[in-house]
């Protein structure tokens, strides 16, 4: 059972969140705050598996938020809801501890899929996001180590968030292998995480 909870300041918005989740039979709604200093107080008295943030809130930066969260308690994932395509923005988030980053004109399916995939923990990003952070660099590439074929299989299968043994099944490889591979990337390109590694991906279009 996931146990949900929703930092929003539009009660619209709680409302289908609500919703949203009343026939999920693995998750449930565990409370809503309005504000982010809501959110850290209900956190101080109870458990929850993952917080869905909203980025507009009245008291305290998103990325921020995420953040504290982040380091007050480690294993609460965090998925944030958004209007916002900006690059910069969503990489400060997914940096700051954010699993995911889903537009909020996506369909519920897209959102639920989301929670059930960061939970398992992956890193979900809306289509449309991947597509934004790829045209805003105006097609203007930086000088990076070139990948063999294997690498680039497995990065793409990395971005589509699939896990190490999923991949190894797809490619006929062991998970230690696909380990392997996922730890020369992250060294071949400088990055710390798979967050900071498809971000990287998408800037450079390794992904197209």
């Amino acid at each position: 059972m996931i146990r949900l909870f929703l930092v929003n300041n539009h009660p619209l918005i709680l409302e289908g969140l609500h919703s949203f989740c009343d026939d999920e039979n693995d998750i449930i709604i565990a409370g809503h705050a309005r504000s982010g200093y809501d959110c850290l107080e209900f956190l101080l008295h109870n458990s929850v598996d993952m917080i869905v943030i909203d980025t507009c809130l009245p008291d305290i930066d998103s990325a921020e938020l995420c953040a504290s969260i982040k380091v007050e308690y480690p294993t609460v994932n965090i998925v944030v809801l958004s209007f916002l395509k900006e690059e910069r923005y969503i990489a400060r988030l997914l940096q700051s501890g954010a699993g995911g980053y889903v537009l909020n004109t996506a369909e519920k399916e897209e959102l639920l899929f989301a929670i059930r995939s960061i939970q398992d923990g992956e890193l979900y990003l809306s289509p449309a996001i991947k597509q934004a952070m790829s045209s805003e660099r105006g097609g203007l590439q930086k000088n990076f180590p070139p990948l063999t074929r294997r690498e680039k299989e497995v990065l793409s299968l990395i971005s589509e968030g699939n896990t190490n043994a999923e991949i190894a099944e797809k490619l006929f490889i062991s998970a230690d292998t696909v380990n392997s591979h996922r730890k020369k990337l992250l060294a071949k390109l400088e990055v710390k995480n798979t967050a900071m590694l498809i971000k990287y991906a998408v800037d450079n279009k390794l992904l197209v």
